[in-house]
């Protein structure tokens, strides 16, 4: 049940029940559909059941970035926040991305990898070659450890031994060996657990050596999603600057981000302002995804920015992001928080690629924001009347029943 239009001018500007009201209306929800939130989606005995020495529930702000387009279809997209200025820099910048014909990308199969490390082993590159040997019995026990994922269409699909770079030139040592597993819709942490932990005993049987660790890697390199966007540059203008000389500044700014390791640490950070706030509202592992990208940035031994913006020669601004998002639309958190079901009904994905694709396009959006914020007026402008709106002392209706004043939509890149 995905929002039909995402293109609503003025929502800002309504009141907080009204704001329902429409996308109730919009996405054929049931009056009390937004009833659950109330609470923060979760009641204190789900918490209490969730995690350990559970006190209570600790909420944030759940928000809709609009004016999203991903490859032809509309998404409203739920995001959960505390940072003034992320939802309104990531729509803004989403309404200029549409006017270009909106976000275009696709994600590979949800591969993730298992980790086994076998150690004292006594010589590795045979221990390789035992491994490699049996690699169609090793994927077929992988398999009878997970068969309702293999009843699914998911399981193991490949397997490949690594032998860590210090450990190369002796024949005592670590071997490392990654079965990679395609998880469907899951996220899949606790299903390459099992496989890890299933598989370890006769992969040291055959190794000669111990078990080691036994768990999954955060970085999911075979689970990457590809955006791109194109932008107009009359869609990019602001009162002071004309959009080429905005859309010049932004590829400058990109290409800041692409030589300078310090700069690229804060324009990844500028993605994950979007990013993060899609996966924590759609019930997913922030951690897990923040740990995944800032290693694939690092991943050429050198810290990368996850997104790269030009110009065309043509009158537009281009982009292209690629990052590792690995998101599930079935288990975990969905199972028990409300809120996460709700989000993930407003968002309207039907399956974990197309969940990861519309995350991508958020992170995006939001880098996008940032960049021209950046390249014209700074950052402070519009982030800090967010912030001052947003920690303003002047008290307000416990249920918010007024709009409050119209906002802008600057960047939310930097917290001051």
């Amino acid at each position: 049940m995905a929002i039909r239009d995402s293109r609503i001018p003025g929502f800002y500007k309504l009141p907080l029940p009204a704001r329902r009201d429409e996308i109730a209306a919009r996405g054929d929800l049931g009056e009390d559909a937004f009833q659950v939130l109330d609470a923060g989606g979760l009641d204190r005995a789900t918490a209490d059941r969730m995690v350990e020495n559970a006190i209570g529930v600790y909420a944030l702000p759940l928000g809709l970035g609009l004016n999203f387009r991903v490859n032809g279809e509309d998404y409203a997209v739920p995001m959960a926040v505390e940072e003034p200025s992320v939802i309104a820099a990531a729509s803004n910048a989403a309404r200029m991305v549409r006017a270009g014909g909106g976000f275009h990308g696709e994600a590979d199969d949800p591969i993730m990898t298992a980790q086994i490390e076998l150690l004292e082993v006594p010589h590795a590159t045979k221990a390789e070659a035992e491994i490699l040997a049996r690699k169609d019995t090793l994927l077929a026990h992988a398999n009878e450890l997970i068969p309702r994922m293999v009843a699914r269409g998911g399981g193991a699909r490949d397997l490949e031994v690594r032998l860590p770079a210090r450990d190369q030139g002796g024949d005592v040592g670590r071997v490392v060996v990654h079965v990679h597993i395609d998880c469907r819709d899951a996220m899949g942490a606790n299903l390459l657990n099992t496989v890890a932990e299933g598989m370890a005993p006769t992969l040291a049987a055959l190794s000669g050596g111990k078990a080691g660790l036994r768990i999954l890697t955060n970085l999911s390199d075979k689970r990457l999603v590809r955006l791109r966007a194109r932008v107009p540059f009359a869609a990019l203008a602001t009162e002071a600057t004309a959009g080429e000389d905005a859309a010049e500044a932004i590829a400058s700014a990109s290409r800041f981000a692409e030589d300078d390791a310090y700069r690229a640490a804060t324009h990844n950070k500028g993605i994950m302002n979007g990013v993060d706030a899609v996966v924590i509202a759609t019930g997913n592992d922030w951690r897990g995804v923040e740990a995944g990208a800032h290693a694939f940035a690092a991943a050429s031994g050198r810290y990368r920015p996850l997104s790269r913006w030009w110009t065309d020669g043509e009158g537009h601004l281009q982009g292209e992001l690629v990052m590792p998002l690995a998101v599930g639309t079935v288990g975990g958190t969905l199972g028990v928080h409300a809120g996460a079901r709700l989000a993930q009904r407003l968002l309207g994905v039907d399956s974990a690629t197309t969940l990861a694709v519309v995350i991508g396009a958020v992170g995006m959006a939001s880098n996008l924001a940032a960049l021209r914020a950046l390249a014209t007026e700074g950052i402070q402008r519009g982030h800090m009347a967010c912030h001052r709106r947003a920690t303003s002392e002047i008290p307000l209706p416990a249920e918010t029943e007024t709009a409050r004043p119209p906002l802008r939509a600057p960047s939310a890149e930097a917290t001051p």
